[in-house]
């Protein structure tokens, strides 16, 4: 996957980074094109981890990739187990 990603597929793709825990996403309303990820616990929608990306991060699907795989670890030595994910090609 070399093209660069419309925001609606980041949203999609990170969604699917995190289960079986729950991903949320927003842009803020400030014109930066940020794009803010909480990923929460589906029973307590408690927060689990948060991280922000920029348009240029997460449109660059190598640059998405790194940072999910990195919020993906982060998670796992924290003690949570998520569902094998691959970036899609």
């Amino acid at each position: 996957m070399n093209a660069p990603l419309r925001f609606n597929d980041a949203l999609l793709i990170a969604g699917r980074a995190f289960e079986p825990f729950q991903c949320v996403a927003w842009a803020p309303q400030d014109g930066t094109g940020n794009l803010s990820l909480t990923v929460i616990d589906r029973t307590s929608t408690r927060p689990l981890g948060r991280t922000q990306l920029s348009c240029s991060t997460y449109s660059d699907p190598v640059q998405l990739a790194n940072v999910l795989k990195q919020s993906r670890d982060e998670l796992r030595q924290q003690g949570y187990t998520l569902q094998p994910w691959n970036m899609p090609e």
